[in-house]
């Protein structure tokens, strides 16, 4: 694979039906791996992050073929932000990055494990360990994970 990245802001083509970046120029020896996965109809697949420690799931996002292609290449966290219609180098702005200790392709193909280990200790945007801080008990969602730091600290400019 390139060791260079490439973005979709720099010019890479885009996929016309979704929008979504179409995959860097990368020697198709080296991406085979991307053809084993089952991408849906916008050309995502879902993407859990699990602390390779604790087993401890972190977050889900989406990838397409670009992030996971770099996700590989790069041995860090990369997904497609559907929200923002580009990539996102998880931790780009908070420092918060995700190192790729091992990655899954479950059984039908069509959801993506990473264990990564989460840089900072926090992988939600709320400031917390993980995106899964609420419990439902008691017949409501509880909130039980405090915020370990202050949003407007992770993302000021």
């Amino acid at each position: 694979m390139s060791d260079s990245p490439s973005n979709s802001a720099t010019g890479a083509p885009s996929n016309p039906a979704t929008g979504a970046p179409s995959s860097p120029a990368i020697d198709t020896a080296d991406t085979a791996f991307l053809d084993e996965v089952r991408w849906n109809a916008d050309g995502l697949v879902p993407a859990i992050a699990q602390d390779a420690s604790s087993g401890t799931v972190l977050m889900v996002a989406w990838m397409n073929r670009e992030a996971l292609a770099l996700s590989v290449a790069e041995q860090r966290a990369v997904y497609w932000s559907r929200s923002r219609q580009k990539l996102w180098r998880k931790g780009e702005e908070s420092g918060n990055i995700q190192l790729i200790r091992e990655l899954r392709l479950d059984c039908d193909q069509d959801v993506i494990l990473l264990q990564v280990e989460q840089v900072g200790g926090i992988a939600c945007h709320t400031g917390r360990a993980t995106c899964f801080y609420r419990k439902f008990e008691d017949g409501k969602w509880q909130t039980i994970d405090a915020v370990l730091k202050d949003p407007k600290q992770l993302y000021s400019s």
